[in-house]
C-alpha cells in the first residue's frame, strides 16, 4: 500500500501479524526469517514500492515446566476446580522472561491434576488476570470441568466482580463501557479500544469519592485483554500506579491498584452455584486509608 511506503520493515510487519511484537519482528529480522525480494533485510529496511516480502514463523521451543513450592492461597478445591487468590506479582503461566515463579509452577507442585486442553504450557487455565492484579482466579483439574467453565464464560454466566482505585472524582454512580478492545496500532504491546475491535463491555459502580481518585466496582460482562485498564483509560479514569495505561503522576504503588474481588461460576460436576469473595491486600487497603485520610 502506498502509505507502507518507506516504512521500516520492524514496524510494517509489526502492524499487519497479529499477536506478534515489534521485538519479536526485530529477531525474526536478525535471525533472517524475513526477506525483502528474496534476501534477509535488518530492521531498519525502509519499504519500497513493488517490494516482495517474505517470512517464516521461526518453531517456538517448548517451554520444560518445573514444579514449584510455592505458598498457594486456596480459598476452594475439589476433585474438579480450584479457586485461588492470586498475589499481585505473580505471572498465571510461563512465558518468556517469566519460567518460573509463576501460578501454574505453584499448581504443579500442589496437585497433580489438571486439565490439558490449554497445552502443556497453560495446565489448568481457564482465564487469566494480570501479573500486577491480585484476587481471584478458577483453574480446572481435568478436562470436563475445564469446558465447563470456558463455555460459562463464553455464555457470560461467571460473575467476576474487581475493585480499582482510579484517576480523578467520577461525577456519576454508575456507568457503562461497552467499547470495543483490540491491539493498539500505534503501540503493539498495548490494547486499546478500536474500530472493528472485540466486544468488550464492562460495568462499573462508584463505591468512594476522593477529591482527585475514585474508588469502584468494575463487573466483567465480557474479558478481553487488559479490558478494566483499557476501559477506565478510555473514559478519562485511568488506574492508578499502571505503569502502561496511567498517568506517571500517580499514587506509590506495584501496579495498578485492581483486585479481583469476587468469582461466581455453576460447578461443572454438581451443577451447585459457587460463589466466593476475598479482600484487597495490604498494599490496596493502605492506599485506601490514605485518601481517606488526605481528604
Amino acid at each position: 500500500m502506498k502509505e507502507d511506503e518507506f516504512k521500516r520493515i520492524d514496524k510494517l510487519l509489526a502492524d499487519i501479524i497479529e499477536d506478534v511484537s515489534r521485538s519479536q519482528i526485530q529477531s525474526w529480522l536478525r535471525d533472517e526469517h524475513v526477506q525483502v525480494n528474496g534476501a534477509p533485510v535488518k530492521s531498519n529496511y525502509k519499504v519500497q514500492r513493488d517490494d516482495y516480502i517474505s517470512w517464516s514463523i521461526p518453531e517456538v521451543k517448548p517451554l520444560e515446566l518445573e514444579a514449584e513450592s510455592i505458598d498457594l492461597d486456596v480459598v476452594f478445591e475439589d476433585q474438579d476446580v480450584i479457586v485461588v487468590n492470586k498475589p499481585s506479582g505473580m505471572v498465571v503461566h510461563p512465558a518468556a522472561g517469566h519460567e518460573r515463579g509463576t501460578l501454574v509452577n505453584a499448581l504443579l507442585y500442589h496437585c497433580d491434576d489438571l486439565s490439558g486442553i490449554n497445552g502443556v504450557e497453560r495446565p489448568g487455565i481457564v482465564h487469566r488476570i494480570d501479573k500486577d492484579t491480585s484476587g481471584l482466579l478458577m483453574v480446572a483439574k481435568n478436562d470436563k470441568a475445564h469446558e465447563s467453565l470456558v463455555q460459562q464464560l463464553m455464555n457470560k454466566s461467571v460473575e467476576r466482580r474487581y475493585v480499582a482505585i482510579v484517576h480523578g472524582s467520577i461525577s456519576h454512580e454508575y456507568g457503562t463501557v461497552d467499547a470495543p478492545i483490540g491491539r493498539d496500532p500505534k503501540d503493539r504491546q498495548r490494547m486499546a479500544v478500536v474500530d472493528g475491535g472485540r466486544e468488550a463491555v464492562t460495568h462499573f459502580q462508584v463505591l468512594e469519592h476522593f477529591a482527585d481518585f475514585s474508588y469502584v466496582e468494575c463487573k466483567l460482562e465480557t474479558g478481553r485483554t487488559h479490558q478494566i485498564r483499557v476501559h477506565m483509560r478510555y473514559i478519562n479514569h485511568p488506574l492508578a500506579g499502571d505503569p502502561k495505561y496511567g498517568p506517571r503522576k500517580t499514587l506509590e504503588l506495584d501496579g495498578q491498584a485492581l483486585h479481583a474481588k469476587s468469582l461466581g461460576f455453576t460447578h461443572p460436576r454438581t451443577r451447585e452455584w459457587k460463589f466466593f469473595e476475598v479482600e484487597p491486600p495490604e498494599e490496596f487497603n493502605t492506599t485506601l486509608e490514605y485518601l481517606r485520610n488526605k481528604d
